[in-house]
């Protein structure tokens, strides 16, 4: 299966939602079509920003952008997209890790190829960008970072070395990258209360919770994500607590959440804290879907905070 680099660039002419479609224009159909049902890498470059390679997703379908002539859109497969848990330079020692990037002597080439905004993979260059974007042992990276014995890990994993593929479409990994880049993104402080709280062991009291369930189609994007304590993000999961249209001012559902118990809870200005990145805030659209699917809706009975 083909796979490929997309070049992405934040503010261009293209609507780009990286973890939900790739816009295009016609010079790159065959190039794209050939890559339907297989893995790209999202690259921002130099002169658009820091990122270099910073992503991962599967494309499910290439259509006809709509009203626009010339245009298509690559629409990426839901669940598929996978931010890298430390971005990756085109180039590293002198030397680009695409092949086609390079000169017979291992220097960067310029112009030609390095400007084409899609632009084929192999496989080996593929394998080695998104392991460097993410490292094979990340779960046992986070689960000693806290606690250097591990406890829960499981014995020998260190041993077994997942193909990539796999691991990247694995439930188990896919969590623990999610929750690694929301919490760095609000500096592991709680979105909604402001609070940064850690245990004994210097762990992070705080939760990375999806805005959008990935069951509803919701993908691992940090746009899609907010920082929260235990408490807040039970709430927030069962609608008693959501954002409003101006992606900043916290809604309440004063009908099921007593007075006394939101102003224990929330700051008085009810202002949601945002990522120093602005790259990371919450994506307008995974809020919206929020506060018009889940927010107010009533609470199953007996149910009790998840941790």
């Amino acid at each position: 299966m083909t796979k490929l680099v997309l070049l992405h660039k934040a503010g261009s002419i293209y609507d780009d939602v990286p973890d939900a479609v790739y816009d295009f224009p016609a010079r790159y159909l065959k190039t794209a079509q050939a890559a339907v049902g297989g893995w790209i890498v999202y690259y921002e470059p130099v002169k658009a920003g820091d990122r270099g390679y910073f992503a991962v997703a599967r494309i499910s379908e290439i259509i006809p952008k709509p009203g626009v002539e010339g245009r298509y859109l690559a629409l990426i497969e839901p669940g598929s997209f996978l931010e890298f848990d430390r971005d990756v330079p085109r180039v590293i020692d002198g030397r680009p890790l695409e092949a086609a990037l390079r000169n017979a002597d291992g220097t960067p080439r310029k112009g030609g190829v390095v400007q084409l905004a899609v632009r084929r993979l192999p496989e080996a260059d593929f394998a080695r960008i998104v392991n460097l974007g993410l490292p094979q042992e990340l779960e046992r990276i986070e689960a000693t970072r806290y606690d250097p014995l591990g406890s829960g890990f499981e014995d020998g994993a260190e041993l077994f070395e997942r193909p990539v593929i796999e691991r990247l479409t694995r439930r188990a990994y896919r969590d623990v990258v999610f929750r690694r880049k929301v919490r760095e993104a609000y500096g592991y402080r709680c979105a909604m209360s402001g609070l940064l709280l850690r245990n004994g062991g210097g762990r992070p009291e705080v939760d990375a919770a999806h805005i959008r369930p990935v069951e509803q189609q919701g993908s691992d994007s940090v746009r899609n994500g907010l920082a929260l304590s235990g408490t807040l993000h039970w709430m927030f999961d069962r609608g008693l607590i959501s954002v409003a249209e101006d992606c900043a001012t916290i809604l309440v559902s004063h009908n099921k959440v007593p007075g006394d118990v939101v102003n224990r809870l929330l700051p008085p200005d009810r202002r949601l804290l945002r990522p120093a990145d602005p790259r990371a805030a919450p994506h307008p659209e995974n809020l919206r879907w929020h506060r018009e699917t889940v927010f107010g809706q009533t609470l199953p009975e007996g149910q009790g905070p998840r941790r």
